[in-house]
């Protein structure tokens, strides 16, 4: 297991981001998420599973609702966040607001949005036959709470499928601020088999985890942090700067973007380039060995033998 420890997230601060990003660009859709979540539902081909519910945890504003829709056309979905201007509301105008709408109404009885804190699910044991979760581990620099409620909602046999950032996601705006303070400004991120491990320690079975990595390009770094802004993701470090950051420093920033850009001129065409590393998973809830109390848990089979044979 790898000695990198994550740092720590003020996740009050990364709520009171995503409310705000959500009550202020409505109308913006993160293409990066929606990219990501496009490449999880293709997965979705592979999977033999029939889900009577369905988590979406961190749902963000509904098109996840949608791929799991078409491909799980009978099960209830609970859409949750916890950014409630997030969720869908279907009293809202707009094109996304109208998809939500027309969602909610057709599937009124199978539909629930609901604001909650993934590390504490109002939603009862075993429950839910699969939890979909897109990007929803970003605020969470200790995902073994969350691993362990999403395994708490779970019922036997049933599949968790999540994708999340590794830790090369924005390498080089987090070089780009190193140059100029030491004070973080880019969130850290787990590694791929470190999360593994920690589903395994949660009661997960199967692991299965992979990694690719998106290059996004920019016409410049305010472009990139105006892309952030606009999606919620800002710097919500417990031990960020709470201050400007100021003229000198943030002009600082730019001529190391500008350095290193004229660096890999040939390569990026002349733009800034962001990577994001994006780890996804997959895992299955096992039958427990042992009871609440400890005692082992033994399956027994009915034999179809007959008497004499």
């Amino acid at each position: 297991m790898s000695t990198r420890q994550p740092l720590l997230v003020d996740r009050v601060a990364a709520r009171r981001f995503a409310q705000r990003a959500a009550l202020r660009y409505a109308h913006r859709l993160d293409p990066v998420a929606r990219e990501i979540e496009s490449r999880m539902a293709e997965r979705l081909a592979l999977v033999r599973l029939e889900p009577h519910r369905i988590l979406d945890a961190a749902s963000g504003r509904g098109t996840s609702a949608e791929a799991l829709r078409r491909r799980f056309p009978e099960a209830q979905l609970i859409a949750l966040d916890y950014a409630a201007a997030a969720l869908p509301r279907p009293a809202e105008d707009g094109s996304l607001w109208r998809r939500a709408r027309r969602l909610l109404r057709t599937d009124a009885m199978r539909t629930a949005a609901v604001c909650a804190d993934l590390a504490a699910l109002p939603i009862a044991a075993s429950s839910c036959q699969m939890v979909w979760a897109n990007l929803a581990l970003g605020a969470e620099h200790d995902p073994m709470p969350v691993f362990r409620e999403w395994h708490r909602v779970l019922a036997v046999g049933g599949l968790l499928m999540f994708s999340t950032y590794g830790p090369d996601t924005l390498r080089e705006l987090r070089a780009a601020f190193a140059s100029v303070d030491a004070v973080p400004h880019v969130h850290g991120f787990i590694d791929m088999h470190d999360l593994g491990d920690m589903l395994v320690a949660a009661g997960f079975a199967e692991p299965v985890m992979d990694m690719e990595t998106l290059t996004l390009t920019y016409a410049s770094v305010r472009q990139l942090m105006d892309d952030l802004r606009e999606t919620g993701q800002l710097n919500a470090l417990a031990h960020r700067r709470r201050t400007l950051s100021g003229r000198a420093r943030w002009q600082a920033l730019i001529d190391h973007c500008e350095r290193s850009r004229q660096n890999e001129r040939s390569r990026q065409n002349d733009r800034f380039a962001a990577s994001v590393e994006v780890v996804y998973g997959l895992a299955w809830k096992p039958a427990p060995r042992a009871a609440a109390e400890g005692a082992s848990v033994i399956h027994f089979e009915r034999s179809t033998r007959k008497s004499g044979q």
